[in-house]
Protein backbone atom coordinates (compact mmCIF):
# COMPACT_ATOMS: atom_id res chain seq x y z
CA UNK A 1 0.00 0.00 0.00
CA UNK A 2 2.97 2.67 1.04
CA UNK A 3 4.81 2.22 -2.64
CA UNK A 4 1.15 2.54 -4.23
CA UNK A 5 0.06 5.60 -2.54
CA UNK A 6 3.99 6.73 -3.39
CA UNK A 7 3.53 5.82 -7.00
CA UNK A 8 0.12 7.68 -6.95
CA UNK A 9 1.05 10.83 -5.46
CA UNK A 10 4.04 11.43 -7.74
CA UNK A 11 1.54 11.25 -10.48
CA UNK A 12 -0.68 13.81 -8.29
CA UNK A 13 2.30 15.91 -8.37
CA UNK A 14 3.07 15.69 -11.71
CA UNK A 15 -0.73 16.55 -12.94
CA UNK A 16 -0.63 19.36 -10.56
CA UNK A 17 2.61 20.82 -12.22
CA UNK A 18 1.38 20.00 -15.73
CA UNK A 19 -1.81 22.19 -14.86
CA UNK A 20 0.04 25.11 -13.50
CA UNK A 21 2.02 25.32 -16.59
CA UNK A 22 -0.72 25.38 -18.16
CA UNK A 23 -1.99 27.85 -16.11
CA UNK A 24 0.58 30.01 -17.37
CA UNK A 25 0.22 29.29 -20.76
CA UNK A 26 -0.11 32.93 -23.36
CA UNK A 27 -2.17 33.42 -25.92
CA UNK A 28 -1.53 36.17 -28.38
CA UNK A 29 -4.64 36.58 -30.50
CA UNK A 30 -3.91 38.13 -34.12
CA UNK A 31 -7.27 39.39 -35.80
CA UNK A 32 -8.11 39.59 -39.35
CA UNK A 33 -8.73 42.05 -41.81
CA UNK A 34 -10.98 44.80 -41.05
CA UNK A 35 -10.63 43.81 -36.92
CA UNK A 36 -9.09 44.03 -34.10
CA UNK A 37 -7.99 43.32 -31.05
CA UNK A 38 -11.88 43.84 -29.53
CA UNK A 39 -12.96 40.98 -31.51
CA UNK A 40 -11.89 38.55 -29.11
CA UNK A 41 -13.59 40.32 -26.17
CA UNK A 42 -15.18 36.64 -25.54
CA UNK A 43 -12.60 34.40 -25.85
CA UNK A 44 -10.15 37.32 -23.82
CA UNK A 45 -12.45 37.10 -20.98
CA UNK A 46 -12.99 33.24 -20.84
CA UNK A 47 -9.43 32.89 -20.82
CA UNK A 48 -8.29 35.16 -18.26
CA UNK A 49 -11.28 34.31 -15.75
CA UNK A 50 -9.78 30.54 -16.41
CA UNK A 51 -6.03 31.94 -15.09
CA UNK A 52 -4.51 32.37 -18.97
CA UNK A 53 -2.42 35.27 -20.12
CA UNK A 54 -3.38 36.71 -23.30
CA UNK A 55 -2.79 39.40 -25.38
CA UNK A 56 -4.87 40.95 -28.11
CA UNK A 57 -2.97 42.87 -30.79
CA UNK A 58 -3.83 45.08 -32.99
CA UNK A 59 -2.06 45.62 -35.85
CA UNK A 60 -1.07 48.02 -38.07
CA UNK A 61 -3.88 50.62 -39.07
CA UNK A 62 -6.45 48.54 -37.39
CA UNK A 63 -8.32 48.39 -33.85
CA UNK A 64 -7.25 51.67 -32.16
CA UNK A 65 -3.70 51.64 -33.67
CA UNK A 66 -3.20 55.36 -35.07
CA UNK A 67 -1.32 54.22 -38.65
CA UNK A 68 -3.72 55.60 -41.78
CA UNK A 69 -4.68 52.27 -43.06
CA UNK A 70 -5.41 53.52 -46.50
CA UNK A 71 -1.79 54.14 -47.59
CA UNK A 72 -0.31 50.59 -46.24
CA UNK A 73 1.06 48.61 -49.15
CA UNK A 74 3.71 46.35 -47.43
CA UNK A 75 2.71 43.30 -45.36
CA UNK A 76 5.94 43.77 -43.44
CA UNK A 77 4.82 47.32 -42.33
CA UNK A 78 1.27 45.75 -41.30
CA UNK A 79 2.43 43.11 -39.44
CA UNK A 80 5.17 45.33 -37.27
CA UNK A 81 3.18 45.09 -34.03
CA UNK A 82 3.37 41.46 -33.80
CA UNK A 83 6.77 40.90 -34.92
CA UNK A 84 7.73 43.83 -32.60
CA UNK A 85 5.96 42.19 -29.66
CA UNK A 86 7.22 38.57 -30.40
CA UNK A 87 10.97 40.69 -30.45
CA UNK A 88 9.99 41.88 -27.17
CA UNK A 89 10.07 38.69 -25.45
CA UNK A 90 12.57 36.97 -23.49
CA UNK A 91 14.26 35.06 -25.48
CA UNK A 92 13.03 31.73 -23.25
CA UNK A 93 9.53 33.07 -23.78
CA UNK A 94 7.31 31.07 -25.80
CA UNK A 95 3.64 31.60 -26.54
CA UNK A 96 0.51 30.04 -28.64
CA UNK A 97 -0.16 32.44 -31.72
CA UNK A 98 -3.64 32.42 -32.85
CA UNK A 99 -4.74 33.66 -35.86
CA UNK A 100 -8.34 34.81 -37.47
CA UNK A 101 -9.10 34.76 -40.95
CA UNK A 102 -6.12 36.81 -42.59
CA UNK A 103 -4.41 37.24 -39.58
CA UNK A 104 -3.03 33.50 -40.40
CA UNK A 105 -0.76 35.53 -42.34
CA UNK A 106 0.69 37.50 -39.37
CA UNK A 107 1.11 33.70 -37.66
CA UNK A 108 2.63 32.40 -40.50
CA UNK A 109 5.16 35.11 -41.21
CA UNK A 110 5.88 35.28 -36.86
CA UNK A 111 6.77 31.42 -37.48
CA UNK A 112 9.10 31.54 -40.34
CA UNK A 113 10.81 34.54 -38.06
CA UNK A 114 10.45 33.49 -34.48
CA UNK A 115 10.37 29.75 -34.31
CA UNK A 116 11.72 29.62 -30.85
CA UNK A 117 8.79 32.01 -29.43
CA UNK A 118 6.11 29.93 -31.07
CA UNK A 119 4.96 26.95 -28.69
CA UNK A 120 1.86 26.33 -31.07
CA UNK A 121 0.02 27.86 -34.04
CA UNK A 122 -3.40 28.04 -34.38
CA UNK A 123 -5.40 28.96 -37.87
CA UNK A 124 -8.83 29.84 -36.91
CA UNK A 125 -10.94 29.58 -40.80
CA UNK A 126 -7.66 31.51 -41.48
CA UNK A 127 -5.04 32.12 -44.91
CA UNK A 128 -2.60 29.23 -43.92
CA UNK A 129 0.06 29.15 -46.48
CA UNK A 130 3.21 28.18 -46.02
CA UNK A 131 5.08 31.03 -48.13
CA UNK A 132 2.40 33.43 -48.45
CA UNK A 133 0.56 34.54 -51.79
CA UNK A 134 3.09 33.20 -53.88
CA UNK A 135 1.22 31.61 -57.00
CA UNK A 136 -2.66 31.97 -58.55
CA UNK A 137 -3.41 28.75 -56.63
CA UNK A 138 -2.47 30.26 -53.43
CA UNK A 139 -4.66 33.19 -54.03
CA UNK A 140 -7.24 30.90 -54.92
CA UNK A 141 -7.42 29.18 -52.23
CA UNK A 142 -6.42 32.04 -49.74
CA UNK A 143 -8.26 35.19 -50.62
CA UNK A 144 -12.09 35.79 -49.92
CA UNK A 145 -13.90 35.10 -53.28
CA UNK A 146 -17.32 37.45 -52.92
CA UNK A 147 -18.50 37.40 -56.21
CA UNK A 148 -21.66 35.76 -55.70
CA UNK A 149 -22.43 38.58 -53.23
CA UNK A 150 -21.84 40.95 -56.63
CA UNK A 151 -19.25 42.81 -57.95
CA UNK A 152 -16.47 44.43 -55.70
CA UNK A 153 -18.13 47.84 -56.23
CA UNK A 154 -21.37 46.26 -54.80
CA UNK A 155 -19.32 44.38 -51.99
CA UNK A 156 -16.40 46.91 -50.55
CA UNK A 157 -16.08 50.26 -50.01
CA UNK A 158 -12.71 50.87 -51.48
CA UNK A 159 -10.21 53.80 -50.44
CA UNK A 160 -7.51 54.61 -53.18
CA UNK A 161 -4.53 55.79 -50.87
CA UNK A 162 -2.01 55.62 -54.60
CA UNK A 163 -4.66 57.91 -56.18
CA UNK A 164 -8.38 57.45 -58.15
CA UNK A 165 -5.93 55.70 -61.03
CA UNK A 166 -4.78 52.70 -58.71
CA UNK A 167 -5.79 49.87 -57.74
CA UNK A 168 -7.79 50.17 -54.37
CA UNK A 169 -5.23 50.14 -51.50
CA UNK A 170 -7.89 49.19 -48.24
CA UNK A 171 -11.47 48.07 -48.16
CA UNK A 172 -14.37 46.62 -46.22
CA UNK A 173 -17.47 44.64 -46.39
CA UNK A 174 -20.35 47.35 -46.86
CA UNK A 175 -22.11 47.46 -43.66
CA UNK A 176 -25.18 46.31 -45.02
CA UNK A 177 -23.86 42.78 -46.12
CA UNK A 178 -21.27 42.63 -43.03
CA UNK A 179 -24.13 40.35 -41.03
CA UNK A 180 -25.02 38.48 -44.03
CA UNK A 181 -21.27 37.31 -45.12
CA UNK A 182 -19.15 37.51 -41.90
CA UNK A 183 -21.83 36.82 -39.08
CA UNK A 184 -24.89 35.12 -40.18
CA UNK A 185 -24.69 32.86 -37.18
CA UNK A 186 -23.39 35.62 -34.29
CA UNK A 187 -25.56 37.13 -31.67
CA UNK A 188 -27.14 40.19 -33.51
CA UNK A 189 -25.51 42.59 -30.77
CA UNK A 190 -22.32 41.09 -31.97
CA UNK A 191 -22.68 42.29 -35.76
CA UNK A 192 -23.85 45.74 -34.53
CA UNK A 193 -20.48 46.13 -32.86
CA UNK A 194 -18.55 45.16 -35.46
CA UNK A 195 -20.43 46.97 -37.72
CA UNK A 196 -19.41 50.17 -35.45
CA UNK A 197 -15.69 49.05 -35.05
CA UNK A 198 -14.92 47.68 -38.31
CA UNK A 199 -11.92 49.39 -40.07
CA UNK A 200 -11.10 49.17 -44.12
CA UNK A 201 -8.36 46.77 -44.40
CA UNK A 202 -4.83 47.28 -46.13
CA UNK A 203 -5.58 44.63 -48.68
CA UNK A 204 -2.83 45.69 -51.31
CA UNK A 205 -0.30 44.85 -48.09
CA UNK A 206 -2.01 41.41 -47.91
CA UNK A 207 -1.49 40.63 -51.04
CA UNK A 208 1.86 41.55 -51.01
CA UNK A 209 2.59 38.81 -48.22
CA UNK A 210 5.03 36.25 -49.11
CA UNK A 211 7.68 34.95 -46.99
CA UNK A 212 11.15 32.97 -46.96
CA UNK A 213 11.16 29.96 -44.99
CA UNK A 214 12.41 29.96 -41.54
CA UNK A 215 15.25 27.96 -39.89
CA UNK A 216 13.20 25.94 -37.23
CA UNK A 217 9.51 26.69 -38.86
CA UNK A 218 8.43 23.80 -39.76
CA UNK A 219 9.06 22.29 -36.10
CA UNK A 220 6.48 24.96 -35.15
CA UNK A 221 3.16 22.10 -34.46
CA UNK A 222 0.03 23.97 -36.24
CA UNK A 223 -3.18 22.96 -35.45
CA UNK A 224 -6.27 24.54 -37.81
CA UNK A 225 -10.07 24.97 -36.67
CA UNK A 226 -12.30 24.77 -39.82
CA UNK A 227 -15.25 26.68 -39.80
CA UNK A 228 -17.98 24.93 -41.46
CA UNK A 229 -20.67 27.11 -42.53
CA UNK A 230 -17.57 29.97 -43.73
CA UNK A 231 -19.05 32.40 -46.54
CA UNK A 232 -15.62 34.59 -46.25
CA UNK A 233 -12.84 31.51 -46.71
CA UNK A 234 -15.28 29.04 -47.66
CA UNK A 235 -14.80 25.29 -46.32
CA UNK A 236 -13.62 24.06 -49.31
CA UNK A 237 -10.73 26.91 -50.05
CA UNK A 238 -9.61 26.00 -45.43
CA UNK A 239 -9.49 22.37 -47.02
CA UNK A 240 -7.25 22.90 -50.08
CA UNK A 241 -5.14 24.56 -47.86
CA UNK A 242 -4.96 21.63 -45.11
CA UNK A 243 -4.04 19.06 -47.74
CA UNK A 244 -1.45 21.41 -49.18
CA UNK A 245 -0.06 22.44 -45.86
CA UNK A 246 -1.39 19.56 -43.72
CA UNK A 247 -1.51 20.92 -39.87
CA UNK A 248 -0.86 18.59 -37.15
CA UNK A 249 -4.64 18.58 -36.18
CA UNK A 250 -7.87 19.64 -37.55
CA UNK A 251 -11.06 20.44 -35.90
CA UNK A 252 -13.94 21.71 -37.08
CA UNK A 253 -16.71 24.28 -35.80
CA UNK A 254 -20.01 24.34 -36.90
CA UNK A 255 -20.00 28.58 -37.28
CA UNK A 256 -20.19 31.55 -39.14
CA UNK A 257 -16.61 33.17 -40.37
CA UNK A 258 -16.85 34.75 -36.67
CA UNK A 259 -16.58 31.91 -33.98
CA UNK A 260 -15.45 34.23 -31.55
CA UNK A 261 -18.86 35.43 -31.39
CA UNK A 262 -21.08 32.78 -32.82
CA UNK A 263 -19.36 29.88 -30.91
CA UNK A 264 -17.09 31.59 -28.40
CA UNK A 265 -17.33 28.57 -26.11
CA UNK A 266 -16.29 25.63 -28.25
CA UNK A 267 -13.77 27.97 -29.86
CA UNK A 268 -12.29 28.52 -26.35
CA UNK A 269 -12.19 24.85 -25.15
CA UNK A 270 -10.80 23.86 -28.23
CA UNK A 271 -7.92 26.42 -27.50
CA UNK A 272 -7.68 24.95 -24.37
CA UNK A 273 -7.72 21.27 -25.56
CA UNK A 274 -4.82 22.52 -27.80
CA UNK A 275 -2.83 23.68 -25.16
CA UNK A 276 -3.29 20.97 -22.98
CA UNK A 277 -2.53 18.64 -25.90
CA UNK A 278 1.04 20.23 -25.69
CA UNK A 279 1.90 19.30 -22.17
CA UNK A 280 0.22 16.45 -21.71
CA UNK A 281 2.43 14.98 -24.92
CA UNK A 282 5.73 16.22 -22.99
Amino acid sequence: MGEEHFVETEKMKDVQEKLEELSKTHFVLVHGISGGGWCWYKIKSLMEISGYKVTCLDLKGAGIHPADRTTLISFDDYNEPLIDFLSSLPENEQVILVGHSAGGLSVTDATHRFPKKVRLAVYIAATMLRNGFVTEQDVKDGAPDLSEFGEPIDVYDMWFGLGPEQPPTSAVIKTSLQRKIVYQMSPLEDSTLAAMLLRPGPIQALKSARFKEGEGAEEVLRICIRTAYDRVVKPEQQDAMIKKWPPQNVYTLESDHSPFFSAPFLLFGLLIKAAASLWCSE
